[in-house]
């Protein structure tokens, strides 16, 4: 019989998870793009082996389209995007986060929180990313002389990008007007 639990962060909270990103980011600023995807891959990785509630193994294929995205040469993640993705991903270059991943079963609470934080937080780049997937495999369905896969991609790319940006920015307040709290 599944049970459901849920829980409120309140500004407190919310501030102690992004000093606890920032101290992520910091940390991971002497790392490469390639070692931060990397070191998510391997956190992915981890938790598909370890026997981990479903609540934590269900947000790893949210960590997964960040690193998708940013790996995704047709989706020609846009740099400012991209930066804010890898710091996104800079949370889980650490397996000394807040509690431990060494630690069976709740080494894994923290990212799953952090990973339904920052889905949240990048949820325009997340949705702009799966319908561009959707339309490449659309795109892998076309034959003819008169498609061109290039072409179709770039000018779904382009307006996704724009959508994405035009989201981004009206989210930059909440329904009340007042600013949000960002992660980083």
């Amino acid at each position: 019989m599944p049970f459901r639990v849920t829980f409120d962060l309140d500004d407190k909270d919310l501030r102690y998870f992004r000093a606890n990103m920032k101290q992520a980011q910091a940390a991971a600023e002497k790392l490469s793009e390639e070692q931060l995807l990397a070191s998510a891959e391997k956190l992915v990785v981890e938790i598909r082996k370890a026997k981990v509630p479903m609540f934590v193994a269900v947000r790893v294929a949210k960590l997964t389209s960040l690193i998708d995205m940013v790996r995704d040469a047709d989706w020609q993640l846009p740099a400012a995007e991209r930066k804010n993705v890898l710091s996104a991903l800079a949370y889980f270059a650490d397996p000394q986060d807040m509690i431990p991943d060494s630690i069976p079963v709740l080494g894994f609470i923290d990212d799953a929180i952090m990973i339904e934080l920052l889905t949240a937080e990048l949820r325009p780049e997340i949705d702009a990313y799966s319908d561009f997937c959707r339309y490449k495999k659309e795109a892998g369905a076309q034959k003819g002389k008169n498609f061109n896969r290039e072409d179709y991609l770039a000018t779904k790319r382009k307006a996704l990008h724009g959508r994405m940006r035009r989201r981004r920015a009206s989210a930059a307040r909440g329904p009340s007007g007042r600013t949000r709290v960002r992660l980083f």
